[in-house]
């Protein structure tokens, strides 16, 4: 673990969103670095553009910063950046007519492409056939299931939060992450644990 990431560690979330509800720039920032590259991650897995996702990630910042003082108390920090990050590609799909004019977010297909941590594989030759065929089910999956997996199994979200964001219900989002790991496990024979290798997924 390095220095930035206990760091932030050191501060929590909901301290850090109160605090910049109430003004404080410090607080603000460290929110920012904290999420910024996940953001920004996030938003290429929705859109090939990747300044315009940039920008997309610098206008969500804004917005708080600017609206803090409408914002509520209690949230989850990172599903509510999450979340205003997909919202906001969404509205930039619409408006460029990238994608097929919609009016929610069920137009964006998820473009991020699964990879597993090589700290996870071994030197035997078997299990990195074994990891690399994961990766290829994984890319396989349809586009939803893909998102639902990386949101749950990389970004930590639960089933409740993740629903938030697909806009579906949480019977919904919960299917999606059923029949995922069902496929996946149709056809995974590895002895790596397969929960701990979605954990460990990385853009």
């Amino acid at each position: 673990m390095n220095t930035k990431t206990l760091q932030f560690k050191t501060f929590d979330d909901i301290t850090l969103w109160n605090n910049l509800k109430d003004g404080n720039e410090k607080s603000f920032s460290i929110l920012f670095e904290k999420y910024y590259g996940d953001l920004v991650n996030y938003g290429n897995s929705l859109s090939p553009y990747a300044e315009k996702v940039q920008d997309c990630v610098q206008d969500v910042f804004t917005d708080i910063w600017v609206y803090r003082n409408g914002l509520q108390s209690s949230v989850v920090v990172k599903a509510y950046l999450l979340s205003s990050v997909r919202k906001r590609i969404a509205r930039l799909h619409e408006r460029d007519h990238i994608f097929r004019k919609a009016t929610s977010t069920d137009s964006i297909a998820f473009l991020l492409e699964f990879s597993v941590e090589h700290e996870l594989i071994d030197d035997d030759y078997a299990t990195k056939e074994k990891v690399v065929h994961l990766n290829k089910l994984l890319n396989d999956l349809p586009a939803r299931q893909k998102e639902a997996l990386y949101l749950r199994y990389h970004q930590g979200l639960t089933v409740e939060q993740i629903a938030d964001m697909l806009d579906v219900n949480y019977q919904s989002a919960s299917n999606l992450l059923h029949r995922g790991l069902l496929t996946l496990r149709k056809e995974w024979k590895g002895s790596i644990s397969l929960i701990i290798l979605l954990s460990s997924t990385a853009c």
